[in-house]
């Protein structure tokens, strides 16, 4: 299970890496309204991340799950130090929880961009600190559960 878990964790930090390659356009931006220019850049890789890539969007929810189970599986089975799989747990179901609650739905509404630029901003700015929140807990995970083999 250690294995499927680090697995997960990585190909999750992988994706959010790729979604902060867009998100960091929103720093270094004063002021309520991103520049246009900016909004069209992430809202377009996130339409078609979040829309266009149907069905494969949804293999990141299936990685989120499946990280999920293997870490549970760990944690009943005893494989490692207790703490370990529960501090791995609850990083994870700290981002995925995020992700599921707000993240992914502010991704679709801006990838939509129908709505007025300040409002897109917000949306922007808010998946960027989704994200911050979340590579830092997934790569809290993928380290313990590498430390977790030796």
């Amino acid at each position: 299970m250690n294995a499927i878990a680090a697995a997960g964790a990585g190909f999750l930090v992988a994706v959010l890496w790729f979604d902060l390659m867009f998100d960091v356009q929103t720093r270094g931006h004063g002021g309520e309204t991103l520049p246009a220019d900016v909004l069209a850049s992430i809202s377009a890789y996130y339409r078609r991340v979040t829309t266009d890539a149907r069905p494969m969007n949804q293999l990141v929810a299936a990685m989120m799950l499946v990280t999920l189970a293997a870490i549970v599986a760990e944690i009943v089975r005893g494989q490692h130090p207790i703490w370990i799989g529960w501090l791995s747990l609850a990083l994870t179901a700290s981002a995925v929880g995020l992700a599921m609650a707000r993240t992914v739905k502010n991704a679709v509404g801006l990838g939509r961009a129908t709505d007025p630029l300040d409002a897109q901003s917000r949306l922007a700015r808010t998946i960027y600190r989704d994200h911050v929140f979340c590579i830092a807990a997934m790569t809290g995970v993928l380290a313990l559960q590498l430390a977790a083999q030796f």
